[in-house]
């Protein structure tokens, strides 16, 4: 069985990055603010995998995005998923090329079934994220696109069967409502949709602490949960949270870390669990 997985999201909207309450965005800091305060040759070891995503509103400069996460992890051992913008093959080979191991995709999901369905036979399954976004509706659970702002009317079942049915690997399955607040996970949504779906899940929206993680993975599809606040989980806040999981009996991978020295002599870690 594969090993659950601690998943740190990071947002960015034209090289800031930025919080996100309720998909309404605070800018927090540009590249070098990132790298200030979070070093991803250490968090490697903290996180199973990170996943960037690029909110600008309107049409994304994927160019610029993809310089931007070629540059954020250089020299990084961590998988990486990016998406955000993802309306053509060219734009998902500029994220590959940039260094993504995966993608997200969202509004394609619902727009543009043709382009996933030509990812998934280029890229393979593994490699394609379905980023499902949903909020409460007139007592409805709705499924929004386009950074949260175009209501598609699918319900989040509907949504999944969907992705399902495109071949793409997994869900990345947001809360609007919960996002941002620290409130923790939409654990009853979780659950119902666990038990209908046929891919595995990360769980995203709402974690403010360590025990709100491990209340998101203990559904059977739920084999990732992700944190995009850049506070709480500072410094050594993700080394907490993991060993808070470990020790809370979430099965997570132990990476075992070694420092070696690239082509220019600079320190590069690698891990192995």
């Amino acid at each position: 069985m594969a090993k659950h997985r601690l998943i740190f999201t990071l947002l960015v909207d034209k090289g800031t990055y930025v919080l996100s309450r309720n998909f309404r965005l605070q800018r927090v800091g540009d590249l070098k603010w990132i790298k200030e305060y979070y070093d991803f040759n250490a968090i490697a070891f903290s996180i199973d995998e990170l996943i960037v995503l690029n909110v600008e509103r309107g049409d994304k400069d994927i160019k610029s995005f993809g310089k931007n996460l070629e540059l954020l992890t250089a020299n990084c051992f961590m998988p990486v998923a990016a998406g955000g913008g993802i309306k053509s093959v060219e734009a998902a080979f500029k994220l590959f090329d940039a260094g993504a191991d995966k993608i997200v995709i969202n509004t394609s999901l619902v727009k543009d079934l043709e382009l996933v369905r030509r990812l998934v036979k280029i890229f393979g399954g593994q490699s394609i994220i379905g980023s499902i976004d949903y909020k409460l509706c007139d007592d409805r659970q709705k499924v929004f696109i386009e950074n949260g702002s175009i209501d598609t009317g699918w319900s989040v079942e509907g949504a999944v069967r969907n992705a399902a049915d495109l071949g793409v690997g997994e869900i990345y399955l947001t809360s609007m409502d919960r996002d941002g607040t620290g409130q923790g996970y939409d654990l009853e949504t979780l659950k119902r949709i666990s038990a209908i779906s046929s891919l595995p899940m990360i769980a995203s929206g709402g974690v403010g602490r360590f025990d709100q993680l491990a209340e998101g993975i203990k559904y059977s599809k739920v084999q990732g949960v992700s944190t995009a606040n850049l506070f709480n989980f500072i410094a050594d806040g993700l080394t907490e949270a993991r060993s808070y999981m470990r020790e809370n009996g979430i099965d997570l991978a132990e990476w075992k870390a070694s420092i070696q020295k690239d082509d220019t002599g600079a320190a590069c870690h690698n891990a192995s669990a």
